[in-house]
C-alpha cells in the first residue's frame, strides 16, 4: 500500500442509547481525527457513521505513513562546550552521550543569542498500520460517557458491550485487539434482516455493503432524511403535516438502521383532550410523530417509524394502535377527574408541598410571588387584583392528577384548568407564561399578568436560594437559577420593561425576611445577573468591553442598560471613536494620578490658551444639546453629538500642558478635563473600550 488508502473502522455493540448517539459519533470522529492530527497523518476527509449497534468511521485517503521528522536536540553554548584549547567540556561531552553520538557529529548553530552545539537526525515516520489501533483506542477513551459499562469477566468498559470490532485499511483488515476482541475484516448487517457476518473487501465499499448485503443504512444523516421524508409523506396522505420535533426526530434515527414509516389512528373522540396532552403522549411516550391540519389542529393519526420491513405492516400499524388506546383513555381520565373542582381548590394542598425545605411550601411562595407581583404591577401600572390572582393560582395545577403523569405540561394545564373554571383571561394566560422564557431563543410572556408572573417568581426563586448559600457553582446548578436569571433579564430587555432590578431584588428580599437571612442575597442575585449579561450579549456578537464600559457606570435598569449598550456599540463603529477612546484613558489616566481633586465647575477666565477655551466653549454647548437626547434615552445620538468633540480634544492636548506649574491654571484644566469625562459618563465609561 503506498501513497494513501481509505481506511474503516467500526465497534459494534449492543444497542446504544438513542439519546447520545449523535453526540457519541460526533465526538469518536473528532477524537480520532485529533489522533491523526497528532500522529501527523494526512487524510482527505472523514466520514461518520452511526446506528443504535455501531459507530464507524471511514477516513478517504490516510496516508499509509508518517513523514519523517527532523528532530533538533539544543545543547550546552559553544563557550561552555570547549575550552581555552578548543578541548570539549563535561557538558559536551555529556550531551553527545545523551544523544549516543560522538562529539565530532554534533553541529553548531548560530542563533541571535550566540552559537550553540545541536545535534540533528531525522527519525523515519513509521507504517499507519502500526499505530492506527492506539489511535482508535485513545479516541474511544475520551468518549462522553458518564457511566461506562463491563460485561462478562472482563474488566473493559464501554457504553455498551462490545461484540465485534472491524478496521480495514485499503482492502486488507487490521490486526490488534480492542475490548478484548479480535480486530476482523468482518461486519454484521441489521440484527433481524441479514444478522450473519458480512466480509468486508475495501474499506470504501463498507456504506453500499451495508445498504445492499446488511439492510442497514449506516449514515445517521441519511436516515433521518429518509425518516423525514417517509413520516412527510405518510401526512399528506391524510391531508395533514408531521410534527417533526427535531429531538424526537434525532431519537427515532438513533433506534432504528432500517426505517419504515406507518401511519396509524385513534378514535376521534380522544381530540375532546386538549391537544398538548395527546402530542406528550405520542412523541414522549411512544415515540410517534402526531399529525396536524394546515391550520394547526391535531388529527386523529399518528406515524411510527418501525426497525423493520414487516411483510404484514398492518400487523404493526394494529399493535400501535392497541398501544396507544389505554394511554390516551387513561389521559381522558385525568382531564374529567381534574376538572370536577375549580383550580383555586387546590390551592390548600399547595401547603403540603414543601417549595425548598428552608424557604418553605408552595404556599407559602406563592403569598409572597402575589405580594411581589402586586408591587411589580403597580410599578407597571397593571390591574394588580389581576397580577396577584395570576400569581396565587400559578401553581396550582401541579396537585392535578394529569401533571403528576405529565409534569412537562405543567403551566399548560394550568391555563386550560384557568379557562375551564371561568378565571379572567389575562390570569389564564399567566398560568402557562408564568414559565416563559423556557430556553434560549425561546418566547416571552406576552400578556401583563404573564409577564408579571414571570418576573415576580424569578425574583423569589433567584433571591430565595442565593439567601440559603445555594448559588450555582462550576457545572452545577440544580435550582436552574442561571437559566432564571437569563430568562428574567431577556424579559426586562426585550419586552421592554422599564424596572429596576436591584429595587425589585431588595423587595423580594424583604418578602424572605421572616425565613431566612437575606442580607447579602439581593447584592449577590444582582452583581450574579449582571455577570450573565456579557454572555447573551455575546451570543449578538457584542464584546465584553461594551458591556463592562456601561455596567461601570452602574445603571440598575436593564432595559436602560440595554439601550446603553446598543449605544456604545454602535459609537465605536464612529471614525472618531478610537481617538475619543484613547483621549478618555489619558483623561482617567491624568485625572486618577493627580493629587488634587479636580473641580466640579471650570473658571473661564483662568483659561489662557486658544485651545482649552475652545474646547470649553464646545463642552459648555454640547451639554445643552444632549440633556434631551438623555431625557429621552437617546443614547446613540448622545455619543453622535459627543463625537464632535474630536477635533477640540487633539487640540487641546497637542497644545495645553495640563499639569501646568500656576495652581489656578492647572486646577482649572483638570476640571474641564473632568467635564469631558462626565460629559460621556452620562452614557458609559468609554476609556475601558478596547
Amino acid at each position: 500500500m503506498d501513497g494513501a488508502c481509505d481506511l474503516l473502522v467500526e465497534i459494534g455493540t449492543e444497542e446504544l442509547p438513542p439519546t447520545a448517539l449523535k453526540r457519541l459519533s460526533e465526538a469518536f470522529e473528532q477524537g480520532f481525527r485529533n489522533q491523526l492530527e497528532k500522529q501527523r497523518l494526512s487524510f482527505a476527509k472523514i466520514e461518520r457513521f452511526a446506528t443504535p449497534r455501531r459507530l464507524a468511521l471511514l477516513v478517504r485517503e490516510l496516508a499509509t505513513q508518517q513523514p519523517d521528522l527532523d528532530v533538533v536536540r539544543k545543547g550546552p553554548a559553544i563557550r561552555a562546550a570547549f575550552d581555552a584549547q578548543g578541548k570539549p567540556t563535561k557538558a559536551a561531552t555529556g550531551f553527545a552521550r545523551s544523544c549516543g553520538v560522538s562529539i565530532e557529529e554534533l553541529q553548531q548553530e548560530d542563533t541571535p543569542k550566540g552559537v550553540w552545539l545541536v545535534y540533528r537526525q531525522v527519525q523515519p515516520g513509521r507504517s499507519t498500520t502500526l499505530i492506527i489501533v492506539d489511535m482508535i483506542e485513545h479516541a474511544l477513551e475520551t468518549l462522553p460517557i458518564p457511566k461506562r459499562m463491563r460485561w462478562g469477566d472482563q474488566d473493559y468498559q464501554f457504553v455498551r458491550p462490545v461484540h465485534w470490532v472491524a478496521i480495514v485499511f485499503g482492502d486488507e483488515p487490521v490486526k490488534g485487539h480492542l475490548f478484548g476482541i479480535e480486530a476482523s475484516g468482518s461486519t454484521h448487517g441489521h440484527r433481524f434482516h441479514a444478522p450473519g457476518a458480512i466480509s468486508i473487501s475495501s474499506a470504501s465499499e463498507y456504506p453500499e455493503l451495508l445498504r445492499a448485503q446488511g439492510q442497514v443504512e449506516p449514515s445517521f444523516a441519511v436516515r433521518q432524511d429518509l425518516i423525514k421524508e417517509q413520516v412527510c409523506a405518510l401526512a399528506c396522505e391524510v391531508n395533514g403535516q408531521a410534527v417533526l420535533d427535531s429531538d424526537l426526530l434525532d431519537e427515532v434515527t438513533a433506534l432504528c438502521e432500517w426505517p419504515k414509516a406507518i401511519m396509524g389512528a385513534f378514535d376521534e373522540g380522544f381530540l375532546e383532550i386538549p391537544p398538548e396532552v395527546l402530542i406528550e403522549t405520542m412523541q414522549k411516550h411512544q415515540k410517534y410523530f402526531p399529525v396536524v391540519s394546515s391550520n394547526g389542529a391535531l388529527l386523529p393519526h399518528f406515524i411510527t417509524v418501525s426497525n423493520i420491513d414487516s411483510s404484514d405492516p398492518a400487523q404493526v400499524r394494529a399493535g400501535n394502535e392497541r398501544v396507544i388506546r389505554p394511554r390516551f383513555s387513561d389521559a381522558a381520565f385525568f382531564w374529567h377527574q381534574d376538572l370536577k373542582q375549580p383550580l383555586k381548590e387546590y390551592r390548600a394542598k399547595l401547603k403540603n408541598v414543601i417549595f425548598q425545605k428552608r424557604l418553605g411550601t408552595l404556599a407559602e411562595k406563592s403569598a409572597r410571588v402575589a405580594q411581589i407581583s402586586r408591587h411589580i404591577a403597580g410599578l407597571l401600572d397593571m390591574d394588580e387584583q389581576l397580577a396577584v390572582r395570576a400569581a396565587e393560582l400559578a401553581k396550582c395545577d401541579l396537585l392535578t392528577q394529569m401533571i403528576f403523569e405529565f409534569p412537562g405540561l405543567q403551566g399548560i394545564m394550568g391555563r386550560y384548568y384557568a379557562e375551564k373554571a371561568g378565571e379572567d383571561p389575562c390570569v389564564a394566560s399567566a398560568m402557562e407564561q408564568q414559565y416563559l422564557p423556557r430556553h434560549a431563543g425561546d418566547a416571552l410572556p406576552e400578556s401583563n399578568c404573564g409577564l408579571v408572573l414571570s418576573v415576580a417568581d424569578r425574583l423569589d426563586t433567584l433571591v430565595g436560594i442565593f439567601s440559603i448559600g445555594q448559588r450555582p457553582s462550576g457545572d452545577r446548578d440544580p435550582y436552574a437559577l442561571r437559566r432564571a436569571s437569563i430568562g428574567l433579564l431577556r424579559i426586562l430587555i426585550e419586552t421592554p420593561l422599564p424596572l429596576d432590578l436591584e429595587e425589585m431584588l431588595y423587595f423580594a428580599a424583604g418578602e424572605l425576611r421572616d425565613k431566612v437571612d437575606v442580607k447579602e442575597a439581593a447584592a449577590e442575585v444582582f452583581e450574579y445577573s449582571m455577570d450573565r449579561l456579557k454572555g447573551y450579549y455575546l451570543d449578538q456578537n457584542i464584546g465584553g468591553d461594551v458591556v463592562d464600559s456601561v455596567l461601570a457606570i452602574e445603571p440598575k435598569v436593564p432595559s436602560d442598560i440595554h439601550r446603553r449598550i446598543l449605544a456604545v456599540e454602535s459609537f465605536r463603529r464612529l471614525p472618531e471613536a478610537e481617538a475619543l477612546t484613547a483621549a478618555n484613558k489619558r483623561i482617567r489616566n491624568i485625572l486618577r494620578k493627580s493629587v488634587e481633586e479636580a473641580p466640579r465647575h471650570v473658571n473661564s477666565c483662568a483659561l489662557c490658551e486658544d485651545a482649552e477655551r475652545r474646547l470649553l466653549q464646545r463642552v459648555r454647548a454640547l451639554e445643552s444639546r444632549i440633556a434631551p437626547l438623555l431625557a429621552e434615552q437617546n443614547y446613540e445620538d448622545v455619543l453622535k453629538t459627543l463625537a464632535e468633540l474630536r477635533s477640540d480634544v487633539d487640540a487641546f492636548f497637542e497644545r495645553v500642558m495640563v499639569m501646568a506649574e500656576e495652581p489656578e491654571v492647572r486646577s482649572n484644566r483638570l476640571g474641564l478635563l473632568r467635564a469631558i469625562k462626565e460629559l460621556f459618563l452620562t452614557v458609559a465609561d468609554i476609556s475601558l473600550l478596547k
